[in-house]
């Protein structure tokens, strides 16, 4: 039994809590930054498109990475290098430095965050480990509470003149301190079976992502010209590619980048399906929400922040109501109520907004934010248990960075989807909100539709 397992859980919760700090707060600062740097609407876009893109490519590497070389040495890799990235961030020049520094967070975060789930594995012992696990849930929470209100109040604050590069020159002591923390109290960890990288699949899934993602952000600002429909009809033809490769990778007896047998499963493909639509509703709402507050409401960053608050802690709420045991009571269902109680409140939130007139206050939307928060937790708590139930152990790795991919390319896709939809209508009236959380509804509805493919409880493969 490893002596300094809590220390070290701290250490990489610490880790958790940077990501999903630096996954919120530019949704916050997007509109000062833009100010700042110049550039189209296409850069508040970026600002997280870039950043999940990166992360959901370089999920699906990262654990093996951890595996090949060791964990403790790919998570202090991770940390340094995010660090770093994050000092490029806040000392960007130019909007193509800022979104190239922010993919590079990106990258080095799906290197550091998998190792996180590797190492408590082989920390603690089988009576711990839920405890240790369950650590992660009020962490994301209470980073996704905390993220909006501390981008706003930093960006407000303007310490040392620096406005909003604050939110990541923040990260410099922060991330120090836990390399420093990591060096002291991670031990040395590393797979018996690890599996060799897969370069060409990781080639291949990034450029279908890029193809993807890129014409439906740039498209508008451009006119919409023929080659972007083109990018976007080919990267559906390298997603086939890339799928030829992986089951051909298989039948070769080489590793491929994700398991074709995956796919076979229901459970975890109706998840991947379900999972992408929820989250790039839930993302793409929450850019659209943030920069819709400032520009037409005249909020000021902290003020957007604390706009969001309800929804965020709606989202405890959900987590503690669903850890109370309604979510393993209900199993799937719990899915698809989090997915209908979050896009009723959304699609409520944008028609009051949009009713009220510009004499709208926080407190005319708070509740329907709020409501969408506890929709979100419901959705979260039981989600990936479900998908996860019925892979079989040895294909664990494999589904676990799948479905997390995933999840950051939903982000990614509701990003670049909503807000040029957004952006394309917005003419300082509620409209463009209407039509655009109408969009974030309706993808959450479809993915409680698909929800009905998954098991309705959770059954583990033993």
């Amino acid at each position: 039994m490893y002596r300094w397992r809590w220390a070290a859980l701290f250490v990489i919760l610490a880790a958790e809590v940077m990501d999903v700090l630096d996954a919120l707060v530019t949704t916050i600062a997007a509109p000062a930054i833009r100010a700042d740097l110049g550039g189209g609407a296409s850069l508040m876009q970026w600002l997280g498109a870039g950043y999940a893109l990166a992360m959901a490519v370089g999920l699906i590497t990262g654990g093996r990475l951890g595996d090949l070389y060791g964990r403790r040495r790919m998570f202090l890799i991770g940390a340094l290098g995010f660090t770093a990235a994050s000092v490029l961030c806040g000392l960007a020049q130019s909007p193509e430095m800022l979104v190239g520094s922010r993919v590079l967070q990106g990258l080095f975060g799906a290197v550091l965050i998998p190792q996180g789930l590797g190492l408590i594995k082989e920390m603690f012992p089988p009576k711990e480990m839920a405890t240790a696990m369950g650590a992660f849930g009020p962490v994301i929470a209470l980073g996704s509470v905390g993220g909006p209100v501390l981008a706003g109040w930093l960006v407000d604050a303007d310490f040392f003149g620096t406005g909003w590069r604050m939110i990541f020159l923040i990260n410099l002591p922060v991330g120090l301190a836990a390399f420093s923390a990591a060096l002291v109290f991670l031990p040395e960890s590393r797979s018996a079976h690890a599996s060799r990288l897969d370069v060409t699949g990781m080639g291949l899934v990034t450029a279908a992502s890029f193809l993807l993602i890129y014409p439906l952000i740039q498209g508008r600002e451009l006119d919409w010209p023929v080659w972007t429909f083109a990018s976007m009809a080919a990267s559906v033809l390298v997603f086939a590619v890339f799928a030829r490769h992986q089951i051909g990778k298989q039948r070769a007896g080489r590793d491929p980048l994700v398991v074709p047998e995956l796919f076979r499963k229901r459970a975890f493909t109706a998840g991947l399906v379900a999972g992408l639509l929820f989250f790039a509703g839930m993302i793409g709402f929450s850019l659209v929400w943030s920069v819709y507050t400032q520009a037409a409401l005249g909020y000021t960053p902290l003020q957007a922040g604390l706009a969001a608050l309800p929804m965020a802690v709606g989202t405890i709420f959900g987590f503690a109501i669903g850890g109370a045991g309604l979510a393993a009571k209900l199993g799937r269902t719990a899915v698809q109520l989090g997915a209908l109680v979050m896009g009723a409140g959304v699609v409520v939130a944008g028609y009051i907004v949009t009713s009220a007139g510009a004499g709208i206050t926080a407190w005319q939307f708070g509740p329907p934010l709020f409501a969408a928060g506890i929709g979100l937790g419901l959705f979260m708590m039981p989600f990936f248990d479900i998908v996860l139930a019925g892979v079989e152990e040895q294909e664990t790795g494999s589904a676990s960075g799948t479905l997390t991919a995933v999840q950051q390319l939903g982000g990614a896709f509701g990003t670049a989807l909503l807000g040029t939809v957004f952006f394309g209508r917005f003419d300082g009236t509620a409209s463009a909100v209407l039509v655009t959380v109408g969009m974030a509804g309706a993808l959450m509805a479809v993915s409680l539709v698909v929800a009905f493919l998954m098991p309705r409880k959770a059954v583990h493969v033993s």
